[in-house]
């Protein structure tokens, strides 16, 4: 949609009058030595919100800066109020289609409400990407999910209706994702024995690792972004063979272990469901 990427296959074809808005997961760098006000609306005092016009103060104020804090270095903001200042900038953008990349991630509570009361009275379009699935249910009205093979379908609601609304997944598949290899020398079971009755309830272990994998997918995505900025920057190619042997070797890897994330947690997230 950004025009960042081409499709491997096909043609993307967006609207004539399409104005995208982009929120992005590594955050845009603000200039530390431009003012609040400079970052929202350079060279001007007032911001145009469609067909409102608002003075620099009062939409400042509407992300909870001071009016004294208009014209303060962006340098002496904290990590939180920079959040907030990046919202601000987002939302005075005359966009008809926002797309959000892991938008929740390092927002301090005052900020993800800010943003959460934003999105909600927002009239255009909004595509989004998140682990952060209560944000999900208090956001988005439609979902899309990868259900594999080149294969994504279309749900109402948020994460939770979601996974209401989807099929259940194969066995073989669920087994598959969640599965660890057997250990060398392990006996079979015996042709007589009875299986053991089918467990649906999550496990304290399993309950934290449910509850650890967005961070740590969340970590792992953010490394793979990094990477890929770096090997596209355009003296990269001087860092030398064994180098770019290795990044590549370390982009594959965080390749297969975000499949191999995504489809544990998919496993158990499914697991939990039937236990409800």
């Amino acid at each position: 949609i950004l025009g960042e990427l081409a499709p491997d296959a096909g043609t993307v074809r967006l609207g004539t009058r399409l104005n995208i808005a982009y929120f992005d997961q590594l955050r845009a760098q603000l200039d530390p030595s431009a003012t609040l006000a400079e970052a929202i609306s350079p060279g001007s005092d007032w911001v145009q919100l469609g067909s409102e016009r608002k003075h620099i103060v009062s939409y400042l104020g509407e992300f909870l800066f001071p009016a004294q804090r208009a014209k303060s270095p962006i340098s002496m903001l904290s990590g939180g109020e920079r959040n907030r200042l990046l919202l601000a900038r987002l939302f005075a953008q005359p966009a008809n289609l926002v797309l959000l990349d892991e938008p929740t991630n390092d927002l301090d509570i005052e900020s993800l409400e800010l943003l959460e009361e934003r999105l909600q009275d927002y009239k255009g379009t909004l595509l989004l990407v998140s682990h952060d699935r209560r944000f999900l249910d208090n956001i988005v009205t439609q979902t899309l999910a990868a259900e594999g093979d080149g294969v994504w379908r279309e749900y109402a609601g948020g994460y939770s209706d979601y996974l209401q609304q989807r099929p259940p997944m194969p066995v073989g598949r669920a087994n598959e994702a969640g599965k660890t290899p057997a250990r060398r020398g392990s006996r079979d079971r015996s042709a007589g024995e009875t299986p053991a009755k089918t467990r649906t309830r999550l496990s304290y272990k399993e309950e934290r690792e449910l509850a650890a994998l967005p961070e740590e997918i969340e970590s792992l995505e953010r490394e793979q972004t990094e990477l890929t900025a770096r090997m596209s920057e355009p003296d990269y190619h001087r860092l030398g063979g064994e180098r770019l042997r290795g990044d590549r070797k370390r982009l594959a890897e965080l390749e297969e272990l975000l499949l191999e994330k995504f489809a544990r947690w998919e496993s158990l997230e499914e697991q939990r469901a039937r236990s409800t």
